[in-house]
């Protein structure tokens, strides 16, 4: 079993892929692209989680705008967010993302521009009310972090008439949200979520965003200019963060074998099962049975495999600049075993 601490490198590095491919794009096509690829994620995650999650919370009793607000204060909780939660009403409820702001970690918040932030809301806050089949309900937006306020703040509103698709979302800065009392913030039962079980969802929750953003850049930018974006991004990100996760999992051993065990246990922390390590003719293999990251994902474009594996090839150019790693057994789209060879460098 991983331990703590390179669980929580590894789900810092599959933050910093993400964070990575937004800031790659923002500064390589604009932020007009970087809003549209960020609304792609977020429209996709709320279509895919937002009503299970809600079931999976126990939140569906409650009043839509109260289930709502909860909803984002409990996943992103789980998912090591600084987040708060205010009730007002049960027609009103508010959440905020305070500082630091996990997704744009460090400096990373410096480069995000405010349209690629109001993307976000604009893919999963104003689309709830639609899931939930209540055309009152939309989300008011009084501040965010992307500006340089104080924090992404703003509540649930269900209004006394159905809205627009344009009033789903609005803007009103001059309000601030109450103080947030944790003694009074919800918090899921022991009995049902035990602690082996927040640390999956705590790692899924990183890994979540790189998974929507592959399959997103796809769909956005298309199979070449997503390989090309995020596999920059991907070997930008491999080599800042190495050593840091060798520094969780204890230190790497130099040359291929020490790159493959690192590997091997990044797989492990990420859920992968019985990833293995062969040394052959000079050269050292790696694999594992599946794709863990990419399970279930219909209809995957090859490039999303070269996105992901540029991750390893900037680890590796950390770890030893003389050294390649080459994919020999690529899943066929999202399933099947995966497999690399590690050796010097031709």
């Amino acid at each position: 079993m991983s331990s703590p601490q390179l669980n929580q490198a590894v789900s810092d590095l599959h933050r910093a892929f993400f964070t990575g491919i937004v800031l790659g794009i923002v500064a390589r096509r604009g932020p007009s692209a970087a809003a549209d690829l960020v609304f792609a994620v977020f429209r996709r995650q709320q279509r895919e989680r937002f009503l299970p999650g809600l079931a999976k919370l126990g939140l569906t009793g409650l009043p839509d705008a109260v289930a709502c607000a909860q909803y984002h204060y409990l996943s992103n909780r789980i998912g090591g967010v600084s987040v708060e939660y205010m009730h007002e009403s049960d027609r009103k409820a508010w959440i905020r993302y305070a500082p630091p702001r996990w997704l744009w970690w460090g400096t990373a918040l410096c480069g995000i521009p405010g349209e690629v932030s109001r993307a976000m809301l604009r893919g999963w806050h104003a689309q709830n009310g639609v899931s939930l089949g209540n055309p009152r309900l939309g989300f008011v937006c009084t501040k965010q972090t992307a500006d340089g306020q104080d924090g992404l703040e703003g509540y649930y509103l269900e209004h006394d008439h159905d809205l627009a698709p344009e009033e789903r979302l609005r803007f009103s800065r001059g309000e601030e949200a109450p103080d947030f009392d944790p003694a009074q913030a919800p918090w899921v039962p022991a009995s049902e979520w035990p602690e082996e079980r927040l640390r999956k969802a705590h790692r899924g929750y990183a890994m979540e965003y790189v998974r929507t953003a592959i399959q997103s850049a796809l769909e956005v930018l298309g199979p070449d200019e997503a390989r090309h974006l995020l596999g920059t991004a991907g070997r930008q990100v491999g080599m800042q963060h190495f050593h840091m996760v060798a520094e969780a999992m204890g230190g790497a051993e130099p040359g291929a074998l020490g790159f493959a065990r690192w590997m091997q246990a990044v797989a492990e922390a990420t859920g992968e099962a019985g990833p293995w390590i062969e040394e052959r003719d000079g050269q050292v293999r790696l694999g594992q049975s599946g794709w863990a990251l990419m399970r279930g994902a219909a209809h995957l474009h090859p490039a999303g495999f070269d996105c992901w594996t540029a991750l390893w090839e900037g680890a590796l150019a950390a770890h030893n600049r003389r050294l390649e790693i080459a994919p020999e057994q690529r899943p066929l789209g999202a399933e099947g075993p995966v497999s690399w060879a590690v050796c010097k460098r031709r």
